[in-house]
């Protein structure tokens, strides 16, 4: 029996919700284990659409336990709001079905303010973020200054950690020309929502090791995409957290022999929403025509995305940074009206051939990318079920992803509906 990770092999929006939503109904507990909610996963399900940004995707399904684990970074506004909106949709939700970790760190009004303040101020130098208050949180957690889950037990230990946090926040605010933030008002808004917190609150850790004593299946759940990893990513364009599959362990409290399969979700072209390198990214009218046949915008933000030709030498970089066993590759019929496809093999930088993706910024934005090109199918795979019914051209092209990125490709996806998935290798088996 294997426990399985998945991330997201790319920029993120590779498809995750559906492949997870996909798998949850052979695992017993879901856990997402980093981000927060600048990152959505968008589940179809007997045609009913799910738009989650904090809850796991297994909450939609019976009989499932959903956890939020220590490594996210959790708005506790937004997370109340999304389980409304869940529940006025038929999705129960209870304390017995969705657990909170105590040792999460909460995303305050002041630090919505300060990703606003900072992308505002940047001009050029701006990041693209969600302005939703990510990083700033998660900064207040290393500087260990946060307020988390536990702390709205307390009056008195919230208030003595808000006076902490707000003295930073305070100073950079003056600093900007900005008002000082008051902490009264904030003690008494997160002290009435407090009971509705907490009740989903416990020590995960101690809850997922009573579920492998139980031999219970568990799908960790990763946000976002590897590229966009702070370490591994295209820093500084990148999130605040580790989105690499290792961080499944350190965001939820068990050891990494608690993994048994990574599984990456791989989009059949690259996307990506905000600023930052993107060397295969298209701006002509096939970019345009892979943004509207592939529907992309993105869940949270409604961001359009830019669109380009699958990048095989990022895919192969960020399987190896991340132990990657299989691929679960998405959105292979957006490819279907195409004449020709382009595979990038390689880059050229300052004259020479490279077969990586140099971590400095600056190479970033230099390289380009060498092509092998493909016939395209120009037949329709959306909704085929079984690997031998797509077309030769098709068949070409996922076995030479496949080869060029030494790694088994899982399954294909071929609509966003649930059933239209091509099963070639089951990660829990």
């Amino acid at each position: 029996m294997n426990n399985v990770v998945v991330v997201g092999s790319q920029w993120g929006d590779e498809g995750k919700g559906k492949i997870v939503d996909w798998l949850s109904s052979e695992a017993d507990v879901v856990i997402r284990f980093q981000g927060g909610h600048n990152a959505g996963h968008t589940l179809v399900i007997d045609g009913v659409t799910y738009k989650l940004r904090l809850l796991p995707s297994g909450i939609v399904r019976k009989s499932k336990i959903s956890i939020i684990g220590n490594g996210v970074v959790v708005d506790p506004w937004a997370l109340l709001d999304e389980i409304e909106e869940a529940k006025s949709k038929g999705v129960e939700i209870n304390e017995n079905n969705l657990i909170l970790s105590e040792a999460a760190t909460l995303i305050l009004p002041f630090h919505r303010e300060m990703d606003e303040i900072r992308e505002d101020s940047a001009g050029k130098s701006k990041i693209g973020t969600t302005r939703r208050g990510i990083g700033p949180a998660y900064e207040d957690k290393v500087g260990r200054r946060s307020i988390r889950v536990m702390d709205l037990a307390s009056k008195q230990n919230l208030e003595n950690r808000l006076s902490l946090v707000l003295e930073h926040h305070n100073a950079i605010r003056k600093g900007l020309g900005k008002p000082i933030y008051e902490k009264h008002k904030l003690v008494e808004e997160l002290l009435k929502i407090a009971p509705n917190i907490l009740k989903y609150s416990a020590p995960v850790w101690r809850k997922i090791d009573q579920f492998k004593s139980e031999n219970k299946k568990i799908l960790f759940e990763g946000a976002q995409g590897i590229l966009l990893d702070v370490d591994h990513g295209t820093y500084p364009y990148v999130t605040s957290s580790n989105t690499v599959a290792a961080s499944a362990a350190t965001g939820s409290g068990c050891g990494p022999n608690s993994v048994n399969y990574v599984l990456g979700i791989t989009k059949a072209y690259t996307t990506r929403v905000g600023e930052g390198p993107f060397p295969t990214e298209l701006t002509d009218d096939i970019g345009n025509h892979l943004g509207e046949k592939g529907h992309e915008f993105g869940t949270v933000t409604s961001r359009k995305r830019r669109c380009g030709w699958f990048d095989g030498v990022l895919v192969r970089q960020t399987i190896k940074i991340s132990g990657i066993d299989g691929i679960a590759l998405t959105k292979l019929d957006v490819l279907d009206e195409l004449d020709e496809i382009n595979l990038c093999v390689a880059y050229e930088l300052n004259g020479k051939e490279i077969d990586y993706f140099p971590a400095s910024v600056e190479d970033q934005l230099n390289v380009k990318p060498i092509y092998k090109t493909f016939m395209g199918w120009k037949s329709k795979t959306q909704g085929i079920k079984k690997f031998e019914d797509l077309p030769d051209n098709a068949k070409i092209y996922v076995k030479a992803v496949e080869e060029f990125t030494e790694t088994k490709i899982s399954s294909i996806s071929t609509s966003p509906e649930r059933k239209d998935t091509i099963l070639l290798i089951d990660p829990f088996k």
